[in-house]
């Protein structure tokens, strides 16, 4: 079969079993996938070419449970602008999405004991600014003026089967400035906007990154095997709770 013989070839996608239409494949390692399904995915994965068909039917398993997650949100703050970090402080739980009804796009629901880093990126692009010369020439201002802009960016690194790393910019628009010389950090007054971002930035870095390693040292501590002792108060041999409290009579003993 020719080049173009192949190009038109009847392609079926190995997940569902329809058939793809015409530049509707999602090439796989070892398979086809159609755009319906692919479409899926988690929005943070990004390795479909490399990955087999067996991995992508068991993401798809894991997008179809993350539904019942999603219904079993409960927000209780949100942080961000364009796009937002629903968090849900009580179950543990966060959300990254720009969709304003989120609960019909099936986001990824993250528990804080997954996040293993985060961080706000500040990315500065500074053009230098020139007035004309007598000869119409280009030429510097003394002392050198430049042209600001920054785009600020969260980066969430994350433990999961699926994806590793959420990046997202925080900002709806570019944020800039003109100054006479000299670097914004350096400066001490930054543009209201620039400030609003920072501390916006500050705040999602806070909120993941404390509960997660809260969450790392409480299942640490589950995973500890325990010591079995005698209840000093109701004299049953007990393994301690998490609370280090007797299972029967909930005394505080050691353990």
């Amino acid at each position: 079969m020719g080049f173009f013989g192949k190009l038109f070839e009847k392609k079926i996608c190995d997940v569902c079993g329809g058939e793809i239409g015409l530049l509707g494949n999602r090439k796989l390692e070892d398979g086809n996938l159609c755009k319906e399904c692919a479409k899926k995915l988690s929005p943070w994965f990004d390795d479909r070419r490399h990955s087999t068909l067996e991995a992508i039917k068991e993401q798809l398993a894991y997008r179809e449970e993350n539904k019942k997650a999603v219904a079993a949100f409960q927000l209780t703050r949100t942080l961000g602008d364009s796009t937002k970090v629903l968090l849900d402080e009580n179950a543990g739980n966060f959300i990254v999405t720009s969709a304003s009804k989120w609960q019909e796009t099936n986001p990824d629901v993250i528990a804080f004991s997954q996040v293993t880093g985060c961080r706000l990126d500040v990315e500065e692009d500074r053009d230098e600014l020139y007035r004309e010369g007598k000869d119409g020439q280009r030429v510097s201002y003394n002392p050198p003026r430049y042209s600001y802009s920054y785009d600020f960016y969260i980066t969430i690194n994350v433990n999961s089967p699926y994806f590793s790393e959420i990046r997202f910019r925080l900002n709806r628009s570019t944020v800039s400035m003109e100054t006479g010389g000299g670097l914004l950090s350096g400066m001490s007054s930054k543009p209201v906007d620039y400030r609003e971002y920072e501390q916006m930035g500050n705040e999602i870095v806070s909120a993941l990154t404390k509960p997660a390693a809260k969450a790392r040292v409480a299942a640490a501590i589950a995973a500890k095997p325990k010591k079995a002792v005698v209840c000093p108060f109701c004299g049953a041999t007990t393994l301690p709770d998490a609370n280090g409290r007797c299972e029967y009579c909930g005394g505080a003993v050691n353990g």
